[in-house]
Protein backbone atom coordinates (compact mmCIF):
# COMPACT_ATOMS: atom_id res chain seq x y z
CA UNK A 1 0.00 0.00 0.00
CA UNK A 2 1.17 3.55 -0.74
CA UNK A 3 2.33 5.73 2.13
CA UNK A 4 2.94 9.36 3.00
CA UNK A 5 5.93 10.64 4.90
CA UNK A 6 4.57 12.48 7.93
CA UNK A 7 6.66 14.98 9.89
CA UNK A 8 5.47 16.65 13.08
CA UNK A 9 7.64 19.56 14.15
CA UNK A 10 7.37 21.98 17.09
CA UNK A 11 9.51 24.96 18.10
CA UNK A 12 11.35 22.52 20.40
CA UNK A 13 12.26 20.25 17.49
CA UNK A 14 10.94 17.22 15.61
CA UNK A 15 8.40 15.02 17.37
CA UNK A 16 7.80 12.38 14.72
CA UNK A 17 8.78 11.38 11.19
CA UNK A 18 7.59 8.13 9.65
CA UNK A 19 5.57 6.64 6.78
CA UNK A 20 1.79 6.31 7.20
CA UNK A 21 -1.09 5.23 5.01
CA UNK A 22 -3.50 7.92 6.20
CA UNK A 23 -3.57 11.08 8.31
CA UNK A 24 -6.74 12.40 9.98
CA UNK A 25 -6.84 15.75 11.75
CA UNK A 26 -9.09 18.69 12.53
CA UNK A 27 -8.49 21.89 10.65
CA UNK A 28 -10.36 25.09 11.45
CA UNK A 29 -12.56 24.36 8.41
CA UNK A 30 -13.39 20.81 9.55
CA UNK A 31 -12.11 17.23 9.67
CA UNK A 32 -9.49 16.26 7.08
CA UNK A 33 -8.50 12.80 5.87
CA UNK A 34 -5.31 12.70 3.83
CA UNK A 35 -4.19 9.78 1.68
CA UNK A 36 -1.15 9.45 -0.62
CA UNK A 37 -1.61 11.56 -3.75
CA UNK A 38 -3.72 14.22 -1.99
CA UNK A 39 -3.77 17.62 -3.66
CA UNK A 40 -1.36 20.19 -2.18
CA UNK A 41 -2.88 22.39 0.51
CA UNK A 42 -2.18 24.32 3.70
CA UNK A 43 -4.65 24.49 6.59
CA UNK A 44 -4.64 25.88 10.14
CA UNK A 45 -5.17 23.18 12.78
CA UNK A 46 -7.28 23.28 15.92
CA UNK A 47 -6.41 21.84 19.31
CA UNK A 48 -7.08 18.18 18.61
CA UNK A 49 -5.63 14.74 18.05
CA UNK A 50 -3.87 13.83 14.84
CA UNK A 51 -4.55 10.21 13.94
CA UNK A 52 -1.93 8.37 11.91
CA UNK A 53 -2.79 5.02 10.32
CA UNK A 54 -0.18 2.39 9.49
CA UNK A 55 -0.59 -1.19 8.33
CA UNK A 56 -0.10 -2.51 11.87
CA UNK A 57 -2.52 -0.11 13.57
CA UNK A 58 -2.76 3.57 14.36
CA UNK A 59 -1.16 6.25 16.50
CA UNK A 60 -2.43 9.49 17.98
CA UNK A 61 -0.62 12.69 18.77
CA UNK A 62 -2.03 15.57 20.83
CA UNK A 63 -1.52 18.78 18.84
CA UNK A 64 -2.15 22.29 20.17
CA UNK A 65 -2.85 24.24 17.02
CA UNK A 66 -0.46 25.02 14.21
CA UNK A 67 -0.49 24.37 10.48
CA UNK A 68 -0.74 21.38 8.18
CA UNK A 69 1.03 21.35 4.83
CA UNK A 70 0.05 18.61 2.40
CA UNK A 71 1.94 17.52 -0.69
CA UNK A 72 1.15 14.38 -2.71
CA UNK A 73 3.82 12.33 -0.91
CA UNK A 74 4.40 14.25 2.34
CA UNK A 75 2.47 15.82 5.21
CA UNK A 76 4.19 18.32 7.48
CA UNK A 77 2.57 19.48 10.70
CA UNK A 78 4.05 22.60 12.24
CA UNK A 79 2.52 22.64 15.71
CA UNK A 80 2.83 24.93 18.69
CA UNK A 81 3.14 21.76 20.75
CA UNK A 82 2.72 18.06 20.04
CA UNK A 83 2.91 15.05 22.34
CA UNK A 84 2.78 11.32 21.85
CA UNK A 85 0.66 9.42 24.40
CA UNK A 86 3.81 8.05 26.06
CA UNK A 87 5.03 11.62 26.70
CA UNK A 88 1.83 12.86 28.36
CA UNK A 89 1.86 13.20 32.15
CA UNK A 90 -1.75 12.35 32.99
CA UNK A 91 -1.62 13.87 36.50
CA UNK A 92 -0.28 17.14 35.13
CA UNK A 93 -2.99 17.18 32.44
CA UNK A 94 -5.70 16.57 35.05
CA UNK A 95 -4.38 19.40 37.24
CA UNK A 96 -4.29 21.72 34.21
CA UNK A 97 -7.90 20.80 33.41
CA UNK A 98 -9.00 21.53 36.98
CA UNK A 99 -7.17 24.88 37.03
CA UNK A 100 -8.74 25.90 33.72
CA UNK A 101 -12.23 24.94 34.93
CA UNK A 102 -11.72 27.00 38.10
CA UNK A 103 -10.56 30.03 36.09
CA UNK A 104 -13.56 29.74 33.80
CA UNK A 105 -15.90 29.60 36.81
CA UNK A 106 -14.30 32.77 38.25
CA UNK A 107 -14.55 34.81 35.06
CA UNK A 108 -12.73 38.09 35.65
CA UNK A 109 -12.26 39.30 32.08
CA UNK A 110 -12.84 38.12 28.53
CA UNK A 111 -9.08 37.63 28.02
CA UNK A 112 -8.74 35.43 31.11
CA UNK A 113 -11.81 33.43 30.09
CA UNK A 114 -10.44 32.83 26.57
CA UNK A 115 -7.03 31.76 27.94
CA UNK A 116 -8.72 29.39 30.40
CA UNK A 117 -10.93 28.00 27.63
CA UNK A 118 -7.89 27.22 25.46
CA UNK A 119 -6.04 25.68 28.42
CA UNK A 120 -9.08 23.49 29.10
CA UNK A 121 -9.22 22.33 25.45
CA UNK A 122 -5.49 21.48 25.53
CA UNK A 123 -5.84 19.53 28.78
CA UNK A 124 -8.88 17.59 27.54
CA UNK A 125 -7.11 16.81 24.27
CA UNK A 126 -4.05 15.50 26.11
CA UNK A 127 -6.22 13.35 28.41
CA UNK A 128 -8.19 11.97 25.43
CA UNK A 129 -5.02 11.05 23.55
CA UNK A 130 -3.46 9.45 26.63
CA UNK A 131 -6.64 7.48 27.43
CA UNK A 132 -7.30 6.59 23.76
CA UNK A 133 -10.78 8.19 23.89
CA UNK A 134 -11.93 8.55 20.28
Amino acid sequence: MKTLTVSVVTPDGPVLEDAYEMVSCKAESGELGILPGHIPMVAPLTISAVRLKQEGGSERIAVSGGFLEVRPDKVTILAQSAEKPSEIDIDRARRAKERAEQRMANKQSDIDFRRAELALKRAINRLDVKNNNF
